[in-house]
């Protein structure tokens, strides 16, 4: 049914939570979980050494996929590692189209209200423009 599973990550607890219904699920059906990480460009504001805070962010997104990686393999999983750069969203749904992606599994914060209209939401935008069915997994009420 699944043989190659799309877990977006950033590193929160509600991507852990996703990666571990990722990995339960890609046990079941012998599927390999490619481990995506975004460098949001547009998440650098202005007046800022664009170079060096997109240094950083792609130290971050290496690290998250390299955890989620190395999970991934302890589960006895095969593993795919990416990193990519752009518009979160966007750049889930290309990856996606690029990889024959089957399945996408994502963390969701379950915000509501102003909270949610005022961040956005990357899970949102991927569940209403997916071309693949969209499993989120909801982060716990502490985070």
């Amino acid at each position: 049914m699944y043989e190659k599973i799309l877990v977006p990550t950033d590193g929160s607890e509600g991507a852990q939570h996703a990666l571990e219904e990722a990995l339960e699920l890609a046990r079941r059906f012998d599927a390999v979980v490619h481990s995506l990480s975004i460098v949001d460009t547009t998440a650098v504001p202005p007046d800022t050494d664009y170079a060096g805070a997109f240094d950083s962010f792609e130290g971050i997104a290496e690290r998250t996929t390299d955890d989620a990686v190395a999970r991934t393999e302890e589960a006895g999983v095969e593993a795919v590692r990416a990193v990519r750069t752009g518009t979160p969203h966007r750049s889930i749904l290309d990856y996606a189209d690029e990889n024959d992606i089957d399945l996408v599994v994502m963390g969701t914060h379950g915000r509501t209200g102003i909270q949610r209209y005022l961040l956005g939401s990357v899970t949102e935008k991927v569940v209403r423009t997916a071309d693949v069915p969209v499993l989120t997994v909801r982060a716990p009420e502490d985070e």
